[in-house]
């Protein structure tokens, strides 16, 4: 089956960060679309610490700048748009689109890569996929060390990934880290890279993710703060504050120009 070709791009800023203004439909076209042509290309999904360390981070500012499509991740970013005139702009998280797109390769016989995470979870994660969409085809998987991979080690994981035939590949490193990987990889991994955050850990049942209820009313953030407030408290509650400052300014900025 022939993808259609995707439309021209619809994009606004939000603090710092060009994100696209789309939908579901169209962000999983996208993907699809650069899947079927082995387009070396790559998704960031943005929230709220992204936009914010787009300020104060150039290189990683750079990589979002650079990517093929930087989706609405966080509801306050996804609210930002709203209020900069794109009614009905949904959130895009990352963990529904890797398995709405699943569940469409499935049926497309299209395989899919996975890297990042630890080596368990990938094994449950392959587990669950195979679970729910039993056709699905998992063309290879791989979990990086913590540690930066030699020139020799990024070649082969190169090599491991074009040579399984995989459309996507489906990167689970986390914020800023697996931006900057799909950033150094476009023109070498010949697939369209998703960054999809904790979306292994959601799948594999190695992380609880938050209830339908919070998830629908943008607080998904608090119920992974109150999961790991050590780790997150930073992150959350400092990035959340800078976000309300930066949007407040942009929004005021814009009222005085109109």
């Amino acid at each position: 089956m022939i993808a259609e070709p995707i439309e021209r791009r619809t994009t606004s800023r939000v603090l710092n960060a060009t994100i696209d203004v789309l939908h579901w439909d169209d962000a999983l076209h996208r993907i699809n679309f650069w899947s079927h042509n082995r387009e070396s290309s790559y998704v960031c999904l943005c929230n709220a610490h992204s936009v914010v360390t787009a300020c104060q981070d150039p290189a990683f500012a750079q990589a979002l700048e650079q990517a093929d499509m930087t989706a609405p991740d966080g509801a306050p970013v996804a609210w930002m748009l709203r209020k900069l005139g794109y009614s009905g702009q949904s959130r895009i998280n990352g963990p529904d689109l890797m398995w709405k797109y699943c569940a469409q390769a499935a049926l497309r016989d299209e395989s899919i890569y996975l890297y990042g995470g630890a080596p368990a979870t990938l094994e449950l994660l392959k587990v669950k996929l195979a679970q729910a969409f039993p056709t699905l085809k998992v063309a290879g998987t791989h979990s990086p060390p913590y540690r930066q991979l030699t020139v020799e080690e990024d070649a082969q994981v190169v090599a491991d990934i074009n040579a399984s035939g995989a459309g996507t590949v489906w990167v689970s490193l986390g914020c800023p880290k697996q931006e900057l990987w799909m950033a150094a990889h476009k023109g070498k991994v010949n697939a369209a890279m998703v960054g999809v955050g904790a979306a292994f850990d959601f799948h594999a049942g190695t992380m609880r993710r938050a209830p339908y209820w919070m998830q629908a009313r943008g607080l998904e953030w608090l119920h992974r703060l109150a999961s790991e407030p050590r780790r997150l408290w930073r992150r959350y509650l400092l990035t959340n504050t800078l976000f309300i400052v930066g949007a407040a300014r942009q929004l005021t900025s814009n009222r005085r120009k109109r």
